[in-house]
Order: C-alpha cells, then structure tokens, then sequence
C-alpha cells in the first residue's frame, strides 16, 4: 500500500507560481512513478506529470512542457510540482498518484497504471 497526501494548492493570477506536494508513505518509494493529475467537473482527468522516483525520469504533457517542473526529494519521500507562468486553464483539481512499478515514456501519464491516489487540491488561476 501506498499513502499520498497532497498540498499547496491555491489561488493565483495568470503568469504567476505555485507549488504542489505529495508526501508518499509506504512501500517502495523509487520502484514506481509517482504522477500529477488535473480534472475540471465535467471533465476526463488529465496527465500533467510523471517520475520515474527511481531514476529521477521525468515526462510531462505537452499542455504544460516548459511551464512546470516536476522534481522530488528521495530523503523525504516527497515529490514537487512546480508550476510557472499559470493560466486560467490550468485551473483543477490537482491529485498525485502512485503507479504499481517504474512506466515509461508510452504509459507515464496514463490514469488506469495508477494504482494509488491522494485526496486533491484545489489550483484556481483567475484572469
């Protein structure tokens, strides 16, 4: 089992910063991916990013490359997501996620290879 909790989600205006959190506990922190998901109401969840917390692997959409940066702390079991220059449309629900092994490039933002997730936090970008 793998427990997740996230944090630092907020408000913001458009073109400014936030950080998100995700604290793991558990089994096996760097033998699988941990991932940033997005959902709106109404709509399907989003991959935003993705790493490999063995090999420091990172693989992000093409909706946010260049804008946010996922990173992690291996002492403590926390990985980042460090989110530049936001937009209204990156504003979500934000969930971090565990996958049950190491994914690669083809399947590191897929939602169903994701086995464990955390409550959510709440990203709202105004104009």
């Amino acid at each position: 089992q793998v427990q997740l909790v996230e944090s630092g989600g907020g408000s913001v205006q458009t073109g400014g910063s936030l950080r998100l959190s995700c604290a793991a506990s558990g089994y096996g922190y760097s033998t699988y991916n941990i991932a940033w998901f997005r959902q709106v109401p109404g709509k399907e969840r989003e991959g935003v990013a993705s790493i490999a917390t063995g090999d420091g692997s990172a693989y992000y959409a093409d909706s946010v490359k260049d804008r946010f940066i996922i990173s992690q702390d291996k002492a403590k079991k926390t990985v980042y997501l460090q989110m530049n220059r936001l937009k209204p449309e990156d504003t979500a629900m934000y969930y971090c996620a565990a996958a049950g092994g190491r994914l690669w490039s083809s399947f590191a933002l897929v939602e169903d290879k994701y086995l464990y997730w955390g409550q959510g936090t709440q990203v709202s970008v105004s104009p």
